[in-house]
């Protein structure tokens, strides 16, 4: 396949005629046209597809599949099909959609998320798996998919997804199927089950030979000479797979002892950057590294830093690039080489060798198409393998030299060797396995659509992929959910089939996204009753029913039990508790869990009514009201818990956060501090990598005036952090709050690390407060110190005035902070730019 200048006509349209010679035509007429030569093998595929026949397309990475799946929605289109493309993760389906709306015009793509919901109408929908598994539950055999497609369809055999890729193959019976990966296996079972269950013919389009052939070697060098050679020999860049983000960071660091990139790369690079905005602490460290050659590519950077990496090194310009095995899905970045640091994994449960399908998808990644002519894949062997071998080597040169003493393998090591190595290149990947299961949301679906409810889902269980064992079990977990809904009066039993043939009648319609997005929304939207408006706690204590519902970032919680557990311990030396009684003690102690009691009452009397919501449990934390309450913003509080390998983490949890928010609190819930709080947060996720919002709104709210939300700032608005007024006054509100909080604790230290720069270290700092406390025992800092009556701010031009009283425990509000804020400055770092004037008795 060669790619020349696309067409400057790059809507794909269906012929007048729809047989299968003129969709051949045509399509291939328009991949011509934007310089495209088909493969034979996706000849063959585009022929099965205009015929109408099932195809799996088991081809290497990098040989077209992407044009495959957009012949079978074009062919979709064409016949007046809907048709379903869907992929593992959100961000691959987005990326699918704004490609297809290229490819088709938006008026004919849309897509369905959980997060987003665009276009929902269209003729071609991109989704999740769970999401077209819900359509072909409520659906049926009626249901509406007549072409399915689903990318990297390998997810079939995840443990805790697979169900959501299996279930469109048994319902969907009049659907013509296009599954895709190049890590499939032997899909014999998956051929002859498609043409029984549809009656289409199914191709199988595999032993393609990768159009970049793949070279793989097992070295017994260290990684820095190997590293060396590779550049040395032009096949950079190379992507350096670790198992953990630590050792990909620390591996990036520890290479800057040699040369990647020369002064000239160097100076193009730093061109190439510009003015990217990197904030302290992991942002800095990747501006260094990244001004060298290196980069970094893992999950918990934040987007913007792995959208960077990327750009940086399709430009050429990074040579090599450490990051985890998260290459295996979703990563754009071009690579000629991937070294593998080992060949062993901790999986979450145990450390483990490698399946040949993990090995065989990082290593598919190898070899640019269009770029290379050949890809490598190289192994390192075991460090100690490694270090036996140079001494043995050195040892076979002195002939003085009797004994060699070998280094033995770390305890615990889980080894691989050459032998390893060349059965993984060898194997095949390993069949795909079934994991069906039965939950609530699927009977539910089974019994909103019409018909026999329980024949529909006797003949989803006996159909499934499972061995019969399995299905019995499947069969008796039914039964139980089906008891539970009726105990519960969810669901009644008709004495007379309605007119649509249902025995089971539900007494609540399922709202389109039950259980695929936020399955605990509900319940967080009954427990708002619960809450006392009128409590000066209501805006936070909203903020703690949502985040029970979101699932945790673990990174974070970790972060606060090691905090919380390391301040007990302070606490129990202080008030000399002995060391056993402390161990013990600290069993009890957790991250913050605010409204536990409470949530769980709710969460006992919701699920009385709503038994489905068993599968699920609340997990009462707190993240976002953490932020708040510390008065920090996201560099700081980041800092704070020593997260800045996991940034993208936090920062992925606040955005699911604030778009809970937004989604599920209800305005008339919504109180003017609350509705403050949403705004901040919603500006503070913005302000430190826009991308995560942005899409969002635009995709949800394309009327920024829709359902009073006249607070969002336009997506596409090129204004800074302070455009946002709202948001804006909460952020320089709680940057004044912090100083009073930093205050009281004495932490001059700390204030000085915030407004050195401007001229107040931590010695002026302490001069200025300290006849503060000449005239006063106690600083305040509870929520009347934090209340917008001790806080006037004046809105300028260019800069705000900001006038922060203290909470003195006399009440002659007489003291406090005087600072101005520099709006074009906070617009360009994200966040508050606070220079302070004066700290001492107000006047005026």
């Amino acid at each position: 396949m060669t790619t020349g200048a696309p067409s400057t006509e790059a809507t794909l349209t269906p012929p007048a005629e729809s047989d299968p010679g003129s969709l051949f035509d045509t399509f291939t007429a328009w991949a011509t046209g934007r310089g495209i030569d088909l493969y034979p093998h996706q000849e063959e595929a585009l022929l099965e597809i205009v015929s109408d026949a099932n195809v799996i397309v088991a081809t290497p990475t990098g040989s077209g599949k992407s044009l495959v799946a957009t012949a079978a929605l074009f062919a979709g289109l064409a016949a007046g099909r809907r048709a379903y493309y869907t992929a593992p993760i959100k961000a691959l389906v987005s990326e699918k959609f704004f490609d297809l709306t290229e490819i088709f015009g938006p008026a004919n793509v849309g897509m369905i998320t959980g997060d987003s919901s665009v276009n929902s109408s269209a003729p071609i929908i991109c989704c999740t798996a769970e999401i077209l598994a819900s359509v072909a539950l409520r659906g049926g055999a009626d249901a509406d998919p007549g072409v399915v497609v689903m990318d990297e369809f390998h997810y079939y055999g995840d443990r805790q997804r697979g169900w959501a890729w299996q279930v469109p193959l048994l319902e969907l019976p009049h659907a013509q199927f296009i599954l895709m990966s190049a890590t499939l296996g032997d899909v014999r079972f998956f051929a002859r089950d498609l043409t029984e269950r549809t009656g289409r013919p199914t191709t199988l389009i595999d032993g393609v030979e990768r159009p970049v052939p793949l070279h793989f070697s097992y070295v017994q060098v260290p990684l820095q000479e190997t590293l060396e050679d590779l550049l040395a020999t032009g096949r950079a860049p190379v992507y350096i797979v670790h198992f953990t983000q630590q050792a990909a960071l620390e591996r990036a660091q520890a290479l800057t002892s040699i040369t990647v990139a020369t002064r000239a790369e160097r100076d193009q690079i730093a061109e190439l950057i510009g003015d990217f905005r990197f904030s302290p602490g992991f942002g800095r460290t990747l501006a260094r590294l990244i001004r060298h050659g290196i980069g970094v590519h893992h999950a918990g950077m934040l987007p913007k830093y792995r959208r960077l990496v990327e750009k940086l090194a399709q430009s050429g310009l990074l040579k090599v690039i450490c990051g985890t095995d998260t290459l295996g899905v979703g990563i754009n970045v071009p690579i000629r080489t991937v070294l593998f640091t080992g060949l062993a994994k901790y999986d979450g449960h145990r450390t483990r060798v490698l399946s040949a399908r993990e090995f065989h998808q990082i290593a598919g990644r190898a070899g640019r198409a269009g770029f290379d002519v050949a890809g490598d894949v190289v192994v390192l062997a075991p460090e100690h393998v490694i270090e036996n071998y140079k001494t043995a080597a050195k040892a076979a040169l002195d002939p003085k030299k009797k004994k060699v003493v070998k280094r033995k393998p770390p305890d615990g090591f889980v080894g691989w060797s050459e032998q390893t190595f060349d059965r993984l290149v060898a194997a095949d990947p390993e069949p795909l396995s079934s994991h069906f299961r039965v939950s609530h949301a699927m009977l539910l679906g089974v019994l909103s659509r019409p018909g026999d409810a329980f024949s529909g889902m006797r003949r989803l269980i006996d159909t499934s992929h499972d061995p019969r064992n399995r299905q019995l079990q499947h069969s008796l977990r039914a039964l139980a959910i089906g008891k539970a809904l009726l105990a519960a009066g969810i669901v009644i039993k008709l004495d007379v089939p309605d007119e649509e043939g249902r025995n089971y009648h539900m007494t609540a319609d399922l709202q389109l996204d039950f259980a695929l997005d936020q399955p605990l929304s509900p319940l967080a939207l009954a427990a708002l009753d619960l809450l006392d408006r009128e409590s000066p706690e209501y805006a936070l204590d909203v903020v703690s029913l949502i985040e029970a519902t979101l699932e945790g970032p673990g990174p974070v919680l970790s972060a606060q039990r090691f905090k919380a557990r390391g301040e007990a311990v302070q606490a129990m030396k202080s008030d000399g508790i002995e060391y056993e009684e402390r161990m013990a003690l600290l069993e009890d102690v957790d991250y913050p869990k605010p409204l536990a009691d409470l949530v769980e009452v709710a969460f006992e009397s919701y699920r009385a009514g709503h038994p489905w919501i068993t599968e699920y449990h609340p997990e009462p934390k707190s993240v976002v009201r953490d932020l708040y309450e510390r008065a920090m913003n996201f560099s700081e509080y980041v800092a704070f818990y020593q997260l800045q390998r996991s940034e993208g983490v936090v920062l992925r949890y606040l955005a699911d956060a604030y778009r809970a928010m937004r989604r599920t609190v209800p305005q008339d819930a919504r109180t003017e501090e609350l509705s403050d709080l949403i705004s901040w947060l919603g500006e503070l996720v913005r302000g430190v990598d826009s991308s995560l919002l942005d899409e969002w709104e635009a995709l949800a709210h394309p009327d920024p005036d829709e359902a009073g939300l006249t607070d969002v700032r336009p997506p596409t608005a090129a204004r800074g952090v302070s455009a946002n007024v709202r948001a804006f006054t909460i952020m320089v509100r709680n940057a004044l709050f912090r100083r009073v909080e930093l205050v009281s604790l004495g932490r001059f230290d700390v204030l000085g690390e915030l407004d050195g720069e401007h001229g107040w270290d931590a010695a002026r700092w302490q001069e200025a407060i300290e006849p503060y406390w000449d005239e006063y025992s106690d600083l305040g800092v509870g929520p009347t110190a934090r209340s917008a009556q001790l806080i006037v701010i004046t809105h300028g031009p260019q800069a705000w005035s900001v006038r922060q009283t203290f909470d003195d425990p006399d009440s002659d509000r007489d003291w406090g902070i005087t600072a101005e804020v520099d709006l074009e400055a906070s617009d360009e770092v994200g966040e508050p730019v606070v220079r302070i004037l004066d700290v001492g008795p107000l006047t005026g």
